[in-house]
C-alpha cells in the first residue's frame, strides 16, 4: 500500500482530533498516516451510522466526510451534523459536481475537496479550518488548582496531564464549572445542554457525572471537585488547592 509521506516543513504544533467518515479503507488509512505524520490524530468510521455515533461519544475538532456513503448521502450526513454541532467540515467527493459543492456549502459544509486530491492540500485545507476554529473558540480556560478546563481546545487536564472526556461530558463539566459554588439541580443541567446532541439526559445524568468523576477526581468514591448535594443535585467546588 503507498503511504503519503507529510512534508518536512509541516511540524506538530497541536494535537487535534479528527474524525474522518469514508467507506474508502485505503484512502482513510493513508489519510490517517499522513496527516497522523502532521501530529494531528485520525479516526475512520466507514459508515454514515457508525461515524454518527463516534461524534456524539467523543469530542472531536474537525471532521472530514466523504459524499457517497454506503448507508447515507453525504450531504443528508452533513445537514444533520451542522443542526447539533458547529464541528468543521470538509467534504470530499468524486462526483465532481458542481452543484454538490454549492449545496454542501450551503446545508453547513465548511470546505469542499474534489477526489483525487494531493494529500499537502488536505492537509493545508484542514489546519486552515482548525485555525478558524481556534479564532472563534473561547481562548479562555477555567482553572481550579491543578485541573484546567480549556473550552477552546475541549481538553480538561490535571497537572498537564490530558483526561478523556466524551463530548457530552465534557460539555456537562463546563456547565458545572461555569456555576461553581452553585447547587446545579439535573433539570438546570438539562436545560443548560438543550442546545447539545444528547442521548436521554434525564435517565443518565448521573451516569455522566460518575464518568466525570472517574477521569478528574484523585478519589471518585470521594469526591473533592463534584459534590452531590442530596436531594438537590451536584456543585462544583470553588477551592482552589484540590
Amino acid at each position: 500500500m503507498t503511504k503519503f509521506h507529510a512534508d518536512g516543513c509541516y511540524k506538530p504544533v497541536m494535537t487535534s482530533r479528527l474524525l474522518i467518515i469514508d467507506d474508502d479503507k485505503r484512502l482513510a488509512e493513508m489519510v490517517a498516516d499522513y496527516l497522523g505524520e502532521a501530529g494531528l490524530r485520525v479516526t475512520a468510521a466507514p459508515t454514515a451510522r457508525e461515524g454518527e455515533t463516534l461524534l456524539k461519544r467523543e469530542a472531536f475538532d474537525a471532521l472530514i466526510l466523504d459524499l457517497m456513503l454506503p448507508d447515507a448521502d453525504g450531504l443528508e450526513v452533513c445537514r444533520r451534523i451542522r443542526q447539533a454541532s458547529d464541528l468543521p467540515i470538509l467534504m470530499l467527493t468524486a462526483r465532481g459536481d458542481a452543484m454538490d459543492r454549492v449545496v454542501g456549502l450551503e446545508i453547513g459544509a465548511d470546505d469542499y475537496l474534489p477526489k483525487p486530491f494531493e494529500p499537502r492540500e488536505l492537509l493545508a485545507r484542514v489546519r486552515a479550518l482548525l485555525r478558524r476554529r481556534g479564532a472563534s473558540a473561547p481562548r479562555d480556560a477555567l482553572r481550579f488548582g491543578r485541573l484546567e478546563i480549556d473550552r477552546g481546545s475541549r481538553r480538561v487536564t490535571i497537572d498537564g496531564e490530558e483526561r478523556a472526556l466524551t463530548s457530552h461530558q465534557f460539555s456537562m463539566l463546563v456547565a458545572l464549572a461555569e456555576h461553581a459554588g452553585r447547587v446545579m439541580s439535573r433539570d438546570a443541567l438539562m436545560d443548560l445542554m438543550k442546545g447539545e446532541a444528547l442521548e436521554a439526559f434525564d435517565r443518565s445524568i448521573d451516569i455522566h457525572v460518575s464518568r466525570i468523576r472517574a477521569a478528574i477526581e484523585d478519589d471518585p468514591k470521594n469526591p473533592r471537585r463534584i459534590i452531590t448535594v442530596r436531594g438537590a443535585g451536584y456543585v462544583f467546588a470553588r477551592e482552589q488547592d484540590r
